[in-house]
């Protein structure tokens, strides 16, 4: 049965809004009409959840325009809530019913009753996530739709929210790590650029009409000063068309895999990406494996989660040897990228027959390496920005004292 958003006034002569199912449109309004409502507004919500299909007078923008709903972490809250509902019995049906009435904002209520609409209609409920490809993506809906196959819906929707906040705490606490560099860099450069930019300058205004050879650090923080003012538009400019031109030539396939694999070579942000992602490869692999979703099908979604292509075409190339007949475990050892802690519990896990618990375990020994080697790399910049910034300050304090020195033993 379709979904149908409205607007319509109560006997009070307020607005009312919301999404209803009926047959038709015109049984919507009618069923408005028999709870004394007067509808202004009934129209289809479309595949896209938000924009509703007669959207086409509302101009060009609305028509390419389509937001997501949820973010990374409004995703984990609302899969931990329908996980709840179900996992305590109530009927999909019933749960999207409420999560719906509990939706915070419009597009949340708009979304939760079209997939509301196409499980009353008799469609999977992966297959409802499925039109919905911005918000759930291909990982999400196969973990669904292998815990309705199994019957184990309820199961599955709680890994799954495990596994959404998981990644999310392993997220926030590697931005948490490189946070405070970042301030303390972007400081630095504000500071560092306003001395050169406004204070060299005015020291050598002060200085300009004595016949006085100026001090050599004092000269070439002027030349500094000079370029930063006469050519700092242009330098800015090219570093963002430079930045730009990498990203388009990074969008090539071969380019970026080439890229990729060196930057795993770098000495400390190298084995950080590499931990990263191969967390995230096993802790998805242990979450399909769990599920029921078929090795191949699991590995080719466990490699689409690798954001860096080197190690997604290790990934596919083991995806090739295990469609060959060999053993998974082995496979990944032969792929040098991927960390020995895969492979070695991997093949523990189908030694024992426990793969997705093994999986699970080499993702958390991962995500503790992860965290440990950002906080390390953390605690070594913060002392190592803050030393270079306070000798950079020194330079153009010394470049400005130099001259007021000079002067004031000329005097004597």
């Amino acid at each position: 049965m379709p979904a149908y958003s409205f607007e319509a006034l109560d006997a009070q002569g307020d607005i009312r809004r919301g999404v209803m199912e009926a047959d038709t449109m015109k049984s919507a309004r009618s069923l408005l009409r028999a709870q004394t409502l007067v509808p202004l507004m009934v129209e289809p919500v479309n595949a896209q959840g938000l924009q509703p299909a007669t959207a086409g007078h509302r101009g060009i923008a609305s028509l390419w325009s389509s937001p997501r709903v949820f973010n990374a972490t409004g995703l984990a809250i609302w899969t931990r809530q329908l996980a709840g509902l179900v996992s305590s019995g109530l009927p999909l049906e019933r749960a999207l019913t409420a999560l719906a009435d509990e939706a915070e904002n419009e597009p949340l209520r708009n979304l939760v009753a079209s997939l509301r609409a196409e499980v009353n209609a008799g469609s999977p409920f992966a297959k409802a996530l499925a039109q919905y490809p911005k918000d759930f993506s291909g990982i999400y809906t196969a973990v669904i739709g292998a815990g309705e196959q199994t019957g184990n819906l309820g199961l599955v929707l709680e890994r799954l929210a495990d596994d959404l906040e998981e990644r999310q705490a392993l997220k926030a606490k590697l931005i948490g790590a490189a946070l405070y560099p970042a301030i303390v860099t972007m400081v630095a450069i504000v500071i560092v650029l306003f001395l050169v930019g406004y204070v060299v300058p005015q020291v050598a205004n002060v200085f300009a009409g004595t016949k006085r050879a100026l001090p050599f650090l004092t000269v070439a923080m002027l030349a500094v000063s000079d370029l930063v003012r006469s050519y700092g538009w242009l330098m800015l400019a090219t570093l963002v068309l430079a930045g730009t031109g990498v990203r388009i030539s990074l969008r090539n396939e071969a380019l970026r895999e080439r890229f990729d694999a060196a930057w795993l070579g770098l000495p400390l942000v190298g084995k950080l990406s590499r931990g990263y992602n191969a967390t995230r490869f096993a802790s998805t692999l242990a979450m399909l494996a769990a599920a029921g979703v078929p090795i191949l099908k699991a590995l080719q979604a466990a490699a689409e989660t690798l954001n860096n292509r080197a190690m997604r075409a290790d990934a596919m190339d083991a995806l090739i040897l295990v469609r060959e007949g060999a053993p998974l475990a082995s496979a990944l050892a032969q792929k040098k990228r991927f960390p020995g802690l895969v492979s070695m519990f991997a093949r523990l896990g189908e030694q024992t027959g426990q793969l997705p618990l093994m999986l699970q375990r080499a993702a958390n020994q991962l995500g503790t390496e992860v965290q440990r080697r950002a906080m390390q790399l953390a605690t070594i910049l913060e002392p190592l920005l803050i030393v270079a910034m306070g000798l950079v300050v020194m330079l153009i304090v010394l470049a400005v004292l130099l001259p007021i020195i000079q002067l004031n033993q000329w005097v004597r």
